[in-house]
């Protein structure tokens, strides 16, 4: 039989805020015991996609280096994306598209093919985690969710604008289900509109003219002063009467042990799929 050694590896987007990126490590030292005591998974890192260290190439040597036949990437991210579905394979080596190569080395990311094979699990929006966190922190905010309308705001994806929307209908209609909210509205904060607080503003504007009151809810991986404060914050700022008419915490989807488990239950069945393989 091949000798078989498997790691995790947990990958996210990256960030220049230490607290986004501290909010990442932080969940990867609260799975990895319960990850390695399963016995199959013998290492977990944690990989930022961009901007920092650990890397990804960084962290697929290091898999290398420790001699590692599998490595499973379990990516901390919402939804599909133009990172999930081209940059993250092609940093791995796994995809070869020369736009995308390009774009990379433009960007000084570094791409690397690891001897390793390369396992992905499945993004957040395949399990219901995601729809139990807003719904959570939706409950924290309401008071009369009769006069209340909800208003999510994601970074969002131009080339996946379908899939985003869809995710985002679907965790909204699953609050208003719970809750007996009947009004919902999303918006992005991201570069598909240029970072800029007017799409928050406009998107509670919306919920508002329907509601007397809007529950903001930011669905963002982490807490980023950049997002949450500069952008989010001061697109409820612009809004008149925003401290009576608009119900905000500018918080994040992690820390929530939903997540947790879902990180490892899918790390667990990815491990015991590619240990079944060997022993057939």
């Amino acid at each position: 039989m091949t000798e078989q050694t498997i790691g995790l590896l947990l990958v996210n987007h990256g960030s220049h805020s230490a607290t986004w990126r501290q909010a990442l490590l932080d969940l990867e030292a609260r799975v990895s015991d319960s990850i390695l005591a399963g016995g199959i998974i013998q290492g977990v890192k944690t990989a930022h996609m961009e901007y920092t260290e650990p890397s990804i190439a960084t962290q697929m040597k290091a898999v290398d280096e420790a001699g590692f036949s599998d490595v499973i990437v379990v990516p901390i991210l919402l939804t599909v994306s133009s990172h999930s579905a081209d940059d993250i394979p092609t940093i791995m080596g796994q995809k070869h598209d020369p736009e995308v190569v390009a774009e990379l080395q433009s960007e000084n990311i570094e791409i690397y093919t690891p001897a390793a094979n390369v396992h992905f699990a499945p993004l957040l929006d395949f399990s219901d985690a995601l729809q139990k966190n807003v719904l959570m922190r939706c409950r924290e905010l309401s008071r009369q969710p009769e006069n209340e309308g909800l208003a999510l705001i994601g970074y969002g994806d131009a080339a996946y604008d379908k899939e985003w929307s869809e995710l985002f209908d679907n965790v909204a209609r699953h609050v208003k289900h719970h809750m007996g909210i009947s009004e919902h509205r999303y918006g992005w904060c991201g570069h598909l509109v240029h970072y800029n607080p007017d799409e928050t503003t406009r998107t509670i504007n919306a919920v508002l003219e329907e509601k007397d009151t809007a529950i903001v809810i930011p669905v963002l991986v982490a807490y980023d002063d950049m997002f949450q404060k500069n952008i989010i914050g001061r697109g409820i700022e612009r809004i008149d009467g925003h401290e009576e008419r608009v119900l905000y915490n500018a918080d994040a989807i992690l820390p929530d042990p939903e997540i947790d488990e879902w990180v490892i239950r899918i790390s667990g069945e990815f491990a015991n799929m590619i240990a079944d393989q060997v022993t057939a």
